[in-house]
This record gives C-alpha cells, structure tokens and sequence, in this order.
C-alpha cells in the first residue's frame, strides 16, 4: 500500500464509485458468462479510473501512463494486479516525483493492486535486456493516457532491441523451469490454473515467443501463418475460453486473486459451471476431469506450436539425421517425424510403431511437431477396425514387452490420447480424480506410476531403491505379464460397483484378443481381481496366526503368483502418493511374503514349530551378547505363545536382554531405539498392567508429535504389560537416536504419574479432509475363535484420533492386546485386537461404537 495521507473524501467517492461498477460487471458474469467481454470490461473500467486520477494529479502531456502485462494485453481478471509503468521523457523535471508519487497513491486508492515503474525509455530497454520478465511484460505495453509519441519511440527502441531467438530460448527455458516447480505435470490435486503445465501460461508463452518473432499475437494470425491448423487453431481457443472463465471464477467465488483451484473452492466451482453430483462422480471430479483434459490439450498443442516455431527460428538445425522406417519415418535432429502428413491416414498400423520406433530407437528422444500433428488429427482412424486390426494388437503387445524404454512410450501414448483411443476403457479414466484421501494422482496417472514402478525394479541404476524387489523381478520370467496386470488393475475405477471384478472382466477379454497364453492370461486376470489383497492381509489381519497365513497360501497357490502379486502390491502402493509408502509397510508385506513362500514351499505353519524356531533363533542371538544361558526363563516363563509368534527371533532377543533382569520391576522400564527397519523409533513399555496404561502411553506420543505405525501389546502371566511400539516423528530429517534417551525418560516419568487422563486435543484437518471428509466408520466384532474382539475403525486422519479411541476404550476398561495403524494419506484405518470381560454384551458394543464416532467425529 501506499505512504501517503488517508484518502480524501472525493477519494473514498471515487472508490466507492469504481466498486460499484466492478460489482455490477461481476453479477453480469455470473449470470451469464462471457469471459472475453469481462475482462475488455475490467480493462475500460480501470483505462477510466486511472485517467481521471492522472488528469487530477496534473501530470504533464509529455509523460505517459502504459498498461503493461496481462493489462496491456486488455486480459484483466477479477483481481489481477495492475500492472502499469510511467514512461518519462530523457530529460524530466526531478519535481514530477512528487506528482507521480500521489497518483500512484490515489490510484491505489481506488481500490487496485497495483504494480508500478517510473523508468525512461532508455531505462526500460535496459531493464529488459537483463531481465525476461520485464521484457515480456513490456512486449504487450497498451498507452492508457499522456504523449503518443513518447510511446511510440518506446515502442521502435524496444522492437529494435529484441532479439527473437534469445527471447524464444528463454522464454522456453523459463517455461521448463516452471513445469519442474509443478512436477512437470497438469494433474495435481490442486493445479494452479494460472502457472501450472497446460495452464494459461503456457498458451501466453506461445503468443509472446510468437509476437517477438513477428508471426502474430492471436491464433488465427499463427493459423493464417501456417503454425497451426484451423482445427487446433479452434481447439486453443476453446480451452484458452475455458481455462480464462475458470480462473474469473476462482476470483469471483474467491472475492480475491485465487489461481490455485485449491479443494476448499473446487465445488463452489464445479457448480458456476453447472455440474451436479451423481452417484459416481462428485460435481468436482466432473469439473476436474474437464479442466485436467483442456490443460493435456494445451500441453500437446504448445509442444507442436514451440517445436514450429523454433524450425522457422532455427532453420539450420532441421535436416534429416537418418531413415527409421521406409516410407513412414525418419529421424530429425533427435526428433521421430512422419515423411509425410499423409502416412497415418496411408497405413493407420504406423500410429502405433511410431510408439515403438520412439521406444526402441536410442537417440529418439521424442516426436516432432509434424508427427504429434499427424496423431491429434488422425482421431477418426483410431476406430474399431484400427483396434481390432491383428498388426495393431501385434504392435501393442511388442511395445509392452521392450527390455526398456515401456514407461516413457506409455506416458507418451497417453499424452497424445493414442492409449486412450486404442484402450477405450482407459480413455473413460484419463482425468479421472479419485478424492478418496489416498490417491494423490488421477486413474491413468496412477496406472502409469504403478506401471513406472514395476518398471524400475527391472532397472539396474534403481536396484539400491528397493533391492529385494529387484532381486524377485530379476528372476521373474516374462514380466510383460506385470505390466499388463498394471494398466488394468484400476481401469475400472468410477463406473460403480467393485473395479476389481470389473477390472478382471476388461484384463480377460484384453488377453483373448492380443493372443496372450492361457497360463500368462490366467495370472494377469487373477492379479487384477486380488491386487489389494495383499496389502489388506500384511496391514489389517494378524499375520502371527498361522491360520491366515494358511489361508492366503492357499488363495495364491504358487510361487510365480505371489511373487507377481508382492510386486505388484508394493509398486501400487508406491504409486498412490509420496506420504503413503514407508519402511515398516515394506517390512509388513515382505514378511508376508517370505512367510508365505515357506509354506508354499511345503513348510507346516503350525505355531508350535514356529514358537519353537524363533526360540532357538533368539537364544543363539544372545548367547553372542554373552547373556547368561538361563538367564532368560525368568521372563519367558511369563509370556504366552502370541508373544513369540507377534515378534521376531532379533526382536524377542533384544526385549530378553533388556529385561532379563527387571522381570519383576516395581517401576516403569522404558526402552527405545532406532527400528531395525529404519525410519522410525521402536519404543518398548514394561510396567504393572493397568486399564489405562495404553491409553496413557498413547497420550504422550500424541502430545510429542510421534505417530504410531504400530502396537503389540503382551500381558504376561504375572501381571504386567509388555508392550512394543514402532513411532515416527512428524518432522522431518529427525535422527532417532537422538530422541530415543528422552523418550525412555519424559515416558517412564509419566507413567509414575497417577493423574487421570488428558483430555485429547482435536487436532486441525487437512484442507483436503475438510473439503471431501469420509463418513467415520467403527465395526466390532468377534474374532472367529471368540478369544477377542476385532475393532475396525476408518476416519479421516487428524492428530490426536488414537489417543480419541485409547482414551473411550480406558474408560469401559477394554485392553487392547494389539493394535493395526494404517495410514492412507489423508485417511486411517485402524485395527485394534480387544480383551474385555464386557464386550459380549450387545448394550456395550453398542454404547462403546457410540462413543468412539463421537470420539473420532470431526
């Protein structure tokens, strides 16, 4: 804001003035849409405004006042800021200052944004020859008011000074740089409409690389000049129209300059658009769709528009390197491109060995604007005769089955609409978002991740990334078959119903038609139907009862099967969202494969020889810590048989030799350390057993930012708890070791204390959970033994939620004999194991599921 005095009272007239005419124009908008004439209107609105201030301010007729950026071009959004420069004459009355000091002063008391240089005409061009940004804003420089001729000496220097070609090279490089800053990709959760790739920036980039150079400012001068065709001509001004009324509408629904389409307003959104909720999609996933497939157009056709403009730019480098294909392709500077326009529309089996040749070529690096022309314009050959034509599915069959280069030829595909056209089912989910708190990408950029995932487990420079995976996949024979079990696996997301089955359905009839054998075709129709089984069993059952493992061998039956299912799990769950994987669900799944294995392997999952195994383990383990040899019947003497099958051999030997000496501890013994399986601390409690303990010790993780992954909890035959938890810190870079000493002491500090419970703070939601919260779900049930009750619980995540449902469960004195985190980004789905004299009366189960949805409600 301005320094100067409080605005007078004609001023605050003024400003009253100019917002009532902003707010008449803005209604206008909303009930009835035409963006172009909003922003002509915004633009005239504030040329008014802005010349009777310079007339009050006495400004000389030798000064004048420039529109420049977005307001130059006349494009003025709700609140973009105004952008104007004052253009002095070389030599000026150093007492001016004051005068265009007070108008930009009274112009911001109108109520603008407003962004302001005073330079000369020489200082503008200099300023523009070291900074990109001001030569672009001045590119689209519009005289509002003051000397005409002063702006037109303005406008030959600035013309005579621009150098096309470096213009176009940075303004390039500037792009590229930007794209990175959105990880190269239009389908965030939350695109800014403005900034992000396929948005409205990229469209202006076009149009200024392509002004600078002299071919037009508008698409149907870069139409007339040949870059374009009428038909991608029309195209760009169709999605520029929506991406321009979109962004008009965040800043309406905002009453604020809002680009980003951030959760909170994509449904206020959704609906200025006149979409409406039906029982699949949500009104914002309807609007999401439209804007992620306007923002793939505008990434293709901007790469096409830059790629043409560069050849006329750069003409040296455009000759042809070599012949790939006789009749179909050559290779131009690094570039595949069509010999001719017509060659699609010749042999139609040439749109897909295109995707071939750019796999398998080395020195390919993409395709070029003439081909990418070719394929957005050959829309009506991708028809049923062109996806049943057996050279086709041959084609698409070899593209899957390259040794390299599958991840880059998919995304490709996707990216010029060519899967979506051969792969209808696919096409229906490009652009799809799934607001389930889990997924942070749309359907076919997920399917493309997993895909990318299985991928790199195959690549030798990624083997240190997750080495076992590596190792199972390096042995795996035809692993084709992986990444055809991928692409399917969720391509039946939003038609309604379980995607799985309907998912096997698209994957059988995908493998009769491209020839796939039956045993191939089997494995991938099985793995889409059970691909979230794996995860289900490793993260929601207990895996130290031999019968779910009996259980799941036999769902799997061979190695070959459970070998591609673990594969598949782990690159699925890598490809829902960065926050999703960690180490301890990778510890989780590998365990349940290495389990699962032996006893395909012939071994007997009997829980005997399984307790008696890991005894064994344990002992030898420490006897080379040199712990006495009977030292530690003393504790196990005291444990059951769940104690030994919860935990493994290394793990009954650390907590032995911990407490080998304190088996009947009158106090608190606390010991952490970092987790064997890293990225986390493991934290163990042994104390005289009480109702509230678990509770207690959940609260004082909650109250030190420490997210339990998972709990195991033992009550010992003479009364005490011994009880295992593996923590994480929710800051970021922390060393474990570090805090395990504080740990050990702030906790056995507090379970000395006798007062009662805390209340549990209700942590603040997400932006995300608050916009799309998930209906909370608890369901508790007997196990099928009638030993325990299985509680289930599904909220959104929040701090404090565990702590919420120890505290209810401490209070009804139910103990809770293990505990299942799991974390799904935004979302958790708890499973507790619970022990409690009063839990087989139906008024209890009752009661207790009333209070834990109150408990975890937001």
């Amino acid at each position: 804001m301005s320094a100067h005095a409080a605005p007078s009272p004609d001023a605050l007239s003024r400003r009253a003035e100019f917002k009532a005419a902003k707010t008449e124009m803005l209604e206008r908008f909303r009930r009835a849409t035409n963006v172009a004439s909003l922003m002509h209107a915004l633009s005239k609105l504030t040329d008014d405004a802005l010349k009777r201030v310079w007339d009050d301010c006495g400004l000389p007729a030798t000064l004048a006042l420039v529109a420049v950026g977005g307001y130059g071009r006349g494009e003025l959004a709700p609140y973009s800021d105004v952008d104007i420069l004052v253009l002095l004459p070389d030599a000026h009355d150093p007492a001016l200052d004051a005068r265009i000091e007070r108008f930009i002063g009274m112009a911001w008391d109108l109520g603008l944004e407003i962004g302001s240089s005073v330079r000369t005409v020489a200082q503008c061009i200099e300023e523009a020859s070291q900074d990109v940004t001001v030569q672009t804003s001045l590119l689209e420089a519009r005289r509002i008011v003051g000397s005409t001729a002063l702006f037109e000496r303005f406008t030959v220097r600035y013309h005579e000074a621009l150098d096309a070609r470096a213009f176009f090279t940075a303004k390039v490089l500037e792009m590229r740089q930007r794209h990175a800053k959105f990880q190269d990709t239009p389908y965030s959760l939350e695109p800014n409409v403005k900034e992000s790739p396929g948005g409205l920036r990229d469209l202006q980039t076009i149009l200024w690389i392509a002004r600078a150079a002299g071919f037009g400012s508008s698409w149907r001068e870069l139409d007339t000049r040949g870059l374009i065709t009428d038909r991608e001509a029309r195209e760009l001004r169709r999605n520029e129209g929506f991406l321009k009324t979109l962004r008009a509408r965040l800043h309406v629904i905002a009453g604020r300059r809002q680009d980003m389409l951030v959760f909170d307003l994509q449904t206020q959104a959704a609906e200025s658009f006149g979409y409406q909720p039906t029982q699949a999609k949500r009104a914002s996933e309807q609007l999401m769709r439209r804007y992620y497939w306007a923002a793939k157009a505008v990434t293709q056709l901007a790469t096409i528009l830059i790629q043409n403009i560069e050849a006329q730019l750069f003409p040296a480098t455009s000759g042809i390197t070599r012949v790939l294909s006789p009749d179909r392709f050559v290779e131009k500077q690094g570039m595949l491109e069509i010999v001719d326009d017509g060659v699609f529309e010749r042999h139609p089996d040439a749109i897909l060995e295109a995707f071939l040749l750019y796999e398998t070529t080395r020195g390919v690096k993409g395709l070029s604007a003439r081909t990418l022309r070719a394929l957005y314009n050959s829309r009506e050959i991708m028809n049923n005769a062109w996806r049943r034509d057996p050279q086709n599915r041959d084609t698409f069959m070899r593209i899957l089955q390259q040794p390299e280069g599958i991840t880059h030829a998919f995304r490709l595909m996707n990216q010029t609409s060519v899967l979506g056209r051969y792969l209808l089912n696919f096409r229906r989910i490009v652009g799809q978002m799934q607001h389930d708190l889990y997924h942070v990408y749309t359907v076919d950029q997920h399917i493309l991740m997993v895909l990318r995932n299985i991928r790199r487990f195959a690549v030798a420079e990624h083997a240190h990334e997750y080495p076992f995976c590596s190792q199972l996949i390096g042995n795996f024979e035809r692993p084709w078959v992986l990444y055809v079990a991928a692409l399917f696996h969720d391509i039946a997301k939003g038609r309604g119903g379980d995607h799985s089955t309907l998912g096997m359905t698209d994957a059988r009839r995908f493998c009769r038609e491209h020839g796939i054998p039956g045993g191939d075709a089997a494995l991938i129709v099985w793995l889409v139907q059970h691909h979230l089984t794996m995860s289900q069993v490793a993260q929601k059952q207990d895996t130290s009862d031999p019968e779910v493992i009996k259980r799941f061998a036999e769902l799997v039956g061979n190695e070959r099967r459970l070998t591609a299912l673990y594969l598949l799990t782990v690159a699925d769950i890598r490809g829902t969202s960065p926050k999703v994987w960690n180490t301890w669900k990778g510890k989780l799944l590998e365990d349940l494969y290495r389990i699962t294995l032996a006893v395909l392997g012939g071994a007997n999952p009997d829980a005997h020889s399984e307790l008696k195994s890991r005894q064994e383990q344990a002992l030898a383990l420490l006897r080379l810590e040199t712990v006495p040899d009977d030292a530690h019947r003393a504790l196990w003497d005291q444990l059951d048989v769940g104690f030994f099958l919860r935990h493994d051999a290394a793990d009954i030997a650390w907590q032995t030799r911990v407490l080998y000496r304190h088996v009947n501890a009158e106090t608190a013994i606390v010991r952490a350390r970092p987790s064997p399986i890293g990225d986390a601390l493991q934290v163990l409690v042994y104390v005289k057993d009480r109702p509230d303990l678990f509770a207690g010790i959940c609260a004082y993780f909650d109250r030190n930012g420490l997210s339990v992954l998972d709990a195991r909890v033992s009550t010992t035959r003479h009364g005490y708890a011994l009880d295992n938890f593996i923590v994480t810190q929710t800051e970021r870079d922390v060393r474990y070791r570090d805090i395990a000493n504080l740990v050990e002491q702030q906790l056995a500090s507090r379970l000395t204390e006798t007062a009662p419970l805390p209340e549990p703070s209700k942590g603040r939601l997400s932006r995300l959970s608050r916009t799309f919260p998930i209906t909370p779900r608890v369901d508790l049930r007997a196990d099928e033994r009638g030993q325990y009750y299985i509680l289930s619980v599904s909220a959104n995540d929040r701090p404090g939620l565990l702590y919420s449902i120890a505290r209810v469960l401490a209070e009804h004195r139910i103990g809770v004999h293990a505990a299942r985190i799991n974390t799904l980004g935004e979302r958790v789905e708890d499973i507790f194991l619970l022990a409690g004299a009063g839990l087989s009366d139906n008024r209890l189960q009752i009661q207790l599921e009333t209070e834990l949805l109150r408990a975890i409600a937001v």
